[in-house]
């Protein structure tokens, strides 16, 4: 997997591996020494102890001359897959409430210092005055990362208390209503410490974003907020934003060709004078924590220069006299002008929202019914972007995981058994458990995201492993017995094993299933389908593959020799 999903989970299927890799080294080596260490009967068996034989389980013996049975039960599976998988949540990495909150804030374009710091001072006396908070810190000028912004942005850190009646999106909800009725003109985005950073390593942080391109910036605005309208009436959308920012007043300096032809200048020339004097000019460079560093030489208060005095700034003619601006340029002070994105070299529109009470994946699928009512004028398009990106791409790379992953366990049974029929049903058994999965997600109300997915890619090695012990007792029983009696002896002597396996891995994951422990969350969709797919796999390896197996094996035509 790339990205940052790729990331996120390199180090859950290390440690699996590196863990799968003990165990198997244990049980190979270390588990007969210790087993001859501490047993106390080293010999043979002697000639009054009873020797324990399996336990002949007639029941398997009714699904194994009724297939019948076995095909509904699969159909049934199928079935339930058609139809819950559509209706699932679907999400990208999983979520946790982390007990903090990021909370982004923008007062209106061009606003000073002082100002901004006078509506965060109500925005200080909000937080102070909510119970659930436990301390909060501000940085205006910076975000998250230390990212120099303009002197009207800047963020909160807020930690709330351990032991509060609401979790983090409900007191996120209720700060928000609180900044909005007091300070209408301060725009606010609420989310997590985790959420927020992951979003700084991607190309957007917020769950839905929307690019609207075309060519001409007027229009995209007019649509951008059609868009933002629309999305705002969303129910689960939160903290729209039409992606419209102004950059504030600017000046505007526009030479007077004439005049500059009589000193001898041009528009360049103009224009380099003027940012030198605004701006100063770079004389050299520091070396500093690997990078150099420019020194730049200004003016004394160039930042504070009043307008009126800048049309008195000399500019220097080829003559070496020097005549003021105002002379060969007109100064014109403009409200404010809006930026400009390009994605690509195409200039876009971006317009992006946070979820508030549901799934990325139900409420993107209302925005994409709403978009289909906007009326877009020719050569202009709509592409979906944000966290949704991200998910439609990991889930593109986790099915070809999937695919892989069953053509793996194909390879691995065919290279053990040499029987095409015995691979493919052990695939078919594999994916079917998959069901169990997604049965257990939907009826937890956990949505399919790049945890859960990768618990089911898991059940498919699981049942896997299982299938193939089970297929090598058969085989080995086929050499001196019929298939019923073969295959009778192979679930009795599976059937223990089996359950003691699934029993203990639900066992483990049960802390994880419940969002027991600090950070269980993280993981909490990843052990759900698990423990689904386990529970399913019993019926599957117990009930199906022995139908199956019959089916397929009506001689003793695969001997011992394939094993």
């Amino acid at each position: 997997m790339s990205g940052v999903a790729g990331a996120y989970f390199k180090i859950l299927t290390e440690t699996m591996i590196v863990t799968l890799v003990c165990s198997f080294v244990i049980t190979w080596l270390g588990l007969p020494v210790i087993y001859l260490l501490f047993s106390k009967d080293r010999g043979l068996l002697k000639e009054d102890e009873e020797v324990h034989l399996v336990k002949y389980r007639p029941w398997v013996e009714i699904f194994i001359k009724r297939p019948y049975i076995s095909i509904a039960f699969v159909l049934a599976l199928i079935l339930g897959l058609v139809i819950m998988l559509p209706k699932l949540q679907t999400g990208f990495l999983p979520e946790m409430d982390e007990g903090s909150i990021v909370l982004d804030y923008n007062s209106p374009p061009g606003t000073s210092l002082e100002e901004t710091n006078r509506m965060l001072n109500q925005v200080d006396q909000i937080l102070e005055t909510t119970p659930e908070v436990k301390t909060y810190s501000r940085r205006t000028g910076t975000q998250m990362g230390f990212y120099i912004t303009e002197p009207n942005r800047g963020d909160y850190l807020i930690e709330l208390k351990t032991k509060r009646d609401k979790n983090t999106e409900e007191v996120s909800d209720k700060i928000r209503k609180r900044i909005e009725k007091a300070l209408p003109a301060l725009k606010v985005d609420f989310g997590q410490v985790i959420s927020d950073m992951l979003g700084d390593l991607m190309s957007s942080v917020q769950p839905v974003e929307i690019k609207v391109f075309g060519d001409n910036n007027q229009k995209l605005q007019t649509l951008s907020k059609q868009v933002a309208d629309s999305i705002k009436t969303i129910e689960g959308t939160a903290d729209v934003f039409d992606g419209i920012v102004v950059a504030g007043p600017m000046l505007k300096i526009m030479p007077k060709e004439e005049k500059l032809k009589q000193f001898g200048l041009n528009p360049a020339d103009l224009q380099a004078q003027m940012q030198t004097y605004i701006s100063g000019v770079v004389i050299g460079s520091v070396p500093e924590r690997e990078q150099l560093t420019d020194i730049r030489m200004i003016f004394p208060q160039n930042n504070k220069t009043p307008i009126e005095k800048m049309k008195d700034a000399k500019v220097c003619t080829i003559t070496g006299d020097y005549i003021p601006v105002s002379q060969i340029a007109d100064f014109n002070i403009l409200s404010g002008v809006t930026e400009i994105e390009r994605e690509d070299l195409q200039t876009m529109g971006v317009i992006t929202a946070r979820l508030n009470g549901r799934d990325l994946g139900s409420v993107m699928k209302n925005i994409q019914l709403k978009m289909k009512k906007i009326n877009l004028p020719p050569s202009y398009q709509i592409e979906y972007g944000g966290l949704y990106a991200e998910q439609q791409q990991s889930f593109s790379e986790l099915l070809k995981i999937l695919m892989i992953a069953a053509l793996l366990v194909f390879t691995v049974v065919l290279f053990m058994f040499k029987d095409l029929k015995l691979s493919l049903t052990v695939v078919f058994i594999s994916v079917l458990g998959l069901s169990g999965g997604v049965f257990a997600l939907f009826i937890t109300n956990m949505p399919l995201n790049v945890g859960s997915y990768t618990g089911l890619i898991m059940i498919v090695g699981i049942i896997g492993e299982n299938c193939i012990f089970t297929i090598q007792q058969f085989l080995y029983e086929l050499k001196g017995s019929t298939v019923n009696n073969a295959l009778i002896y192979a679930i009795s002597a599976r059937l223990r094993p089996k359950l003691m396996t699934a029993t203990g891995a639900i066992a483990a994951l049960i802390p994880l299933a419940l969002g027991i422990g600090s950070g269980a969350q993280m993981h909490q969709s990843l052990a759900i389908a698990v423990i689904g797919g386990l529970i399913f796999a019993l019926p599957l390896l117990l009930i199906v593959l022995p139908s199956m197996l019959k089916v397929l094996i009506k001689n003793k035509s695969i001997e011992a020799q394939n094993l």
